[in-house]
């Protein structure tokens, strides 16, 4: 994609004053983007009827380092242009003429300028949606990447490959299975790339987990041949500070992350252990599969987040669901319930929610291990029979009054009793500790082993049920299709990831 940046643009940004704090993002936005700015020529000349010598001596030694627009197009020579915008009078117009000319006849996909005669004059050719001021360069080019932003828990932290430590111990596994030296080679070409990574750092400052992410779109040398494609590389997941559900955090983030950066697939090089595998345990368990393998024997894991229509096709409503994750099937064969949740259980069990107000414990370093988990677990007392897997589990906040999760019922168990049966099915995938578990128990449980999912972009207030005739739920409540679709449409739940 191609940018041209109006004169006035040009000299806001290469002058010795201040740069506005919108126009340093815009042009963050940009270079990370890799969307190429361009010059027009006319605005060389423009600098260069600067009566100021020394600031147009600056500009102009700056301007060397921005591509210009070569064989800009004339505008002089197109009547139905000069009739639209009308002949030019002053040389500035017909410098603003010309920069505008270039969007006109596509020699570039969009204008910046702040300058509202050149908006004016877009708005009669038709093309103001490609000629923007700084703010709406801002939205329109900055939507991908603000939706990066994805919640983590304060006990990760984002950081930069360079600066972790190469002899930690986290790294002695990947010494052996590569070149000890080759190692050191691939860590400083990640390290110069500026290649990102969550991290946990124990309280002594070594790394007790570690997943280090890249952005690609190329194919890749396998057996079969993997076609390029955009997809988020894991290129490295390891995790040693065991037993708070570490590695289900990374699968979540980084489907969490490819979502929100418009990607679809996620893939993984792994040497596999035949014997025991942890990690191929954990990832095939969301939908990673062998798709292929190097020519060293390095196997490559393949995760898609959109269902493959053809691969569907005789899956059952579960089967999509693990293998698709986050897609699932929502069609008449499931039925779909509302799951009332009392919002200090929310706060632990859903603790990537928007907005959530985290505590001191987390900020020093500790985990909520049932908010790391995909796969989780709701105990109630509800008689309700008629829970199967596959069945969608719409999320009710009371005292908020709001509904905001979406989750798929994988396993459900009626009528526990037994405080050791309920907490060997639950263990640390439920807000519920042992004590209560133990007075629960006194009556016959229910126990709904279910996958979180996602999210509604859009939360549902108690205003929006009363108009949508949705009863407010006091315990675990089948509704109709017709009112699930409703909660879908109101919701904004993403069409992409639901099958019917």
């Amino acid at each position: 994609m191609r940018i041209l940046i109006d004169t006035n643009i040009f000299i806001g940004r290469e002058n010795d004053h201040v740069l506005s704090n919108e126009l340093q993002v815009l042009l963050k936005i940009l270079n990370r983007k890799q969307i190429e700015i361009l010059i027009h020529p006319k605005s060389i000349e423009e600098i260069k009827r600067d009566s100021n010598i020394s600031r147009k001596n600056i500009a102009l030694s700056k301007l060397n380092t921005y591509p210009i627009l070569e064989h800009s197009p004339d505008q002089n020579k197109d009547d139905d242009f000069l009739t639209a915008v009308g002949v030019p009078s002053k040389i500035n117009d017909e410098i603003d003429n010309a920069i505008l000319y270039s969007v006109y006849k596509d020699a570039v996909d969009f204008l910046i300028t702040e300058d509202k005669g050149i908006h004016k004059k877009s708005i009669r050719l038709d093309i103001s949606d490609r000629v923007l001021c700084v703010d709406e360069g801002i939205d329109v080019f900055g939507k991908e990447l603000l939706k990066k932003d994805i919640v983590i828990p304060p006990a990760l932290k984002e950081d930069a490959v360079h600066n972790l430590d190469l002899n930690d111990s986290i790294f002695d596994s990947l010494k052996k299975e590569y070149d000890e030296s080759e190692f050191g080679d691939w860590f400083k070409k990640i390290s110069r790339e500026g290649r990102k990574c969550w991290v946990h750092y124990r309280t002594d400052g070594s790394i007790g987990a570690l997943l280090i992410r890249k952005i690609e779109n190329e194919p890749i040398k396998s057996i079969p041949p993997l076609p390029a494609k955009k997809r988020l590389k894991v290129a490295t997941l390891k995790v040693t500070h065991v037993g708070n559900k570490i590695g289900e955090l990374f699968v979540k983030l980084a489907i969490d992350y490819t979502i929100k950066n418009n990607i679809d697939e996620i893939y993984l090089t792994h040497f596999t252990n035949p014997d025991n595998d942890y990690l191929v345990d954990l990832i095939t368990e969301y939908g990673f599969y062998r798709a292929a393998i190097k020519d060293d024997g390095e196997e490559i894991f393949v995760k898609e987040l959109l269902a493959d229509k053809d691969k569907i096709t005789s899956m059952r409503p579960l089967e999509i669901s693990n293998m698709f994750y986050p897609s699932l099937y929502d069609g008449d064969e499931v039925n779909k319930f509302l799951v009332p949740i009392r919002p200090e259980y929310h706060q632990r069990l859903f603790t990537n929610y928007k907005g959530r107000q985290t505590s001191l414990l987390e900020h020093a370093g500790e985990f909520i291990v049932e908010g790391n988990t995909i796969k989780k677990a709701y105990l109630s007392s509800s008689r309700i029979r008629n829970l199967s897997p596959g069945d969608i589990l719409h999320f009710y906040r009371t005292v908020d009054s709001e509904i905001t999760s979406l989750g798929v019922v994988e396993r459900v168990l009626y009528g526990l009793q037994d405080k050791d049966e309920i907490f060997r099915n639950v263990r640390k995938r439920t807000v519920y500790s042992m004590e209560e578990i133990e007075k629960m128990a006194k009556k016959p449980t229910l126990v709904i082993l279910f996958k979180w999912h996602f999210h509604l972009p859009n939360a549902l207030k108690l205003k929006d049920l009363k108009r949508m005739g949705v009863s407010v739920p006091q315990s675990i409540a089948q509704i109709s299709d017709e009112k699930y679709l409703q909660i879908k449409i109101r919701g904004e739940i993403d069409e992409r990831f639901t099958v019917n």
